[in-house]
């Protein structure tokens, strides 16, 4: 699959970015765990915040495919950098989708910047993959909404300036009541509660988000009660292709770090890449991102057709990022008792694949989401 001039020229500046200022960077993001803002404006002075966004609103119009191939650049150099590209473009798509024309001429050209950073107020402790399972409330009053309710594990939580909060107006319609209202952090009662610890893929600044009577006016509510749930699942399946793209970047990071590793390190007096067993993980490495990279490619070029991927971006979504996870574990155990060392760059790609497989949906939920869609009558090759 390939990609117009135009597009090719923002990957090859986008690979030049990452080896002069993303992976230079990567560790020290990975060590004190703090934003890069730096780079975040970057990205949106290179036009990649507004890569899909309409010319109209300063965007470059492109395709999902390209945008995946750029999502796999940045993941190669720094998970954090790819991950924060993936949440804005969604943001974006989120507002570009149900916003009211005031709200998209004033944000989405300052987010394409980076001027602004939007949050997803998803996630809570007993809803994940679950989203009818959402308490944050929504309750209606003159002129809006006021949200009271937690959030965790939110990215972005520590820095941005507004958040797509998922709310129910009503808890006991279940999926029925869920809407989607964009909060203001400026707002009173929007609080950003405690940093999360986390093991990899830091500098996200993630945490909680607390709503506490926090007002939302009618022109800043995405998706009316009862339309919610349906529009935030949509948001998944391009989330999904974002993961499947970030995880072949970082299997790729990986793969090359072992290729490098083997033809330099020495035993019995030869480059153990002469070893046959280091050849065939070499191979089988290879072998398995270049399919992980065609799925995710067949699920981008899907959503760019206007179809709807749900079974395609879960099984590049899935595969994908299991396969990632093998790959990196074999570059571990090539670079041999190195990679498990934090100054080895593999320790901390090793450490950032593993959310992955919990990310926009654990595997299991990928699996679950496959095999329903097989069972509904979604079965032919794509």
């Amino acid at each position: 699959m390939d990609i117009d001039s135009e597009m090719r020229l923002v990957r090859e500046a986008t690979r030049a970015f990452v080896a002069d200022a993303v992976r230079p960077a990567a560790a020290a993001i990975d060590r004190d765990d703090k934003f890069f803002f730096e780079l975040y404006r970057q990205m949106g002075e290179m036009g990649l915040l507004a890569m899909t966004l309409p010319e109209v609103f300063g965007g470059l119009d492109a395709t999902t495919l390209a945008w995946a191939m750029v999502q796999e650049e940045l993941a190669k150099g720094s998970a954090a950098v790819a991950d924060a590209q993936m949440v804005n473009k969604l943001m974006c798509d989120a507002i570009l989708s149900n916003g009211s024309e005031a709200l998209k001429q004033d944000l989405l050209p300052r987010m394409g910047r980076g001027e602004i950073i939007c949050a997803i107020a998803q996630t809570e402790a007993d809803a994940g993959s679950d989203v009818s399972a959402i308490r944050t409330t929504a309750r209606p009053v003159e002129g809006g909404y006021l949200l009271n309710g937690t959030k965790q594990f939110i990215t972005f939580a520590g820095v941005c300036d507004l958040a797509i909060v998922v709310a129910s107006s009503d808890l006991r319609l279940g999926k029925g009541g869920i809407g989607l209202f964009l909060a203001s952090a400026d707002s009173e009662g929007f609080i950003r509660g405690s940093k999360t610890p986390v093991m990899g893929v830091k500098g996200l600044a993630t945490g909680e988000l607390v709503f506490s009577d926090c007002f939302v006016a009618d022109s800043h509510v995405l998706a009316a009660p009862g339309q919610g749930l349906k529009k935030a699942l949509t948001s998944l399946n391009s989330g999904r292709i974002g993961m499947a793209a970030q995880s072949v970047g970082m299997a790729q990071a990986a793969f090359d770090l072992a290729l490098t590793y083997s033809k330099e390190r020495k035993a019995f007096g030869a480059p153990i890449a002469n070893l046959q067993a280091i050849q065939f993980m070499l191979a089988e490495m290879s072998t398995s991102i270049e399919a992980a990279r065609l799925m995710t490619h067949r699920a981008a070029k899907a959503r760019d057709l206007s179809a709807t991927p749900i079974r395609q971006a879960a099984e590049a979504k899935l595969f994908a990022s299991e396969i990632a996870a093998k790959v990196v574990d074999q570059s571990v155990q090539i670079h041999g008792a190195y990679g498990y060392s934090t100054e080895a760059e593999v320790e901390r790609i090793y450490r950032d694949i593993r959310v992955y497989r919990i990310w926009e949906g654990t595997s299991q939920i990928q699996k679950l989401v496959i095999a329903r869609q097989l069972l509904s009558g979604d079965a032919s090759p794509s």
